[in-house]
């Protein structure tokens, strides 16, 4: 399993952007949350198999032009958990 955090810069604040990234998170299967920051950008915390959650990655990455990954943690040494949900919230 691999977990990421991501910070997205831009004109991203705001429940489209959310909603759009939670749809994304589901469609691929990667569990996780969404939320905004105080200081207008947004965080994305996601969890999955590793290709999974580095397809999110690559949509965040190439999502809308007007939003930019400025951050990002990657911790690969999680435990697979075979069967675990894959629910995506927006907070």
């Amino acid at each position: 399993m691999k977990r990421v955090r991501v910070i997205v810069h831009g004109r991203v604040q705001g429940v489209g952007f959310r909603a759009a990234t939670a749809h994304e998170a589901r469609k691929i299967g990667v569990g996780g949350w969404v939320r905004n920051l105080l200081d207008g950008s947004v965080e994305v915390d996601a969890w999955g198999d590793p290709a999974s959650v580095d397809a999110l990655v690559a949509w965040l990455r190439h999502g809308p032009s007007y939003a930019h990954v400025t951050a990002l943690d990657v911790d690969d040494t999680l435990p697979a958990q075979p069967g675990a949900p894959s629910q995506f919230t927006v907070r």
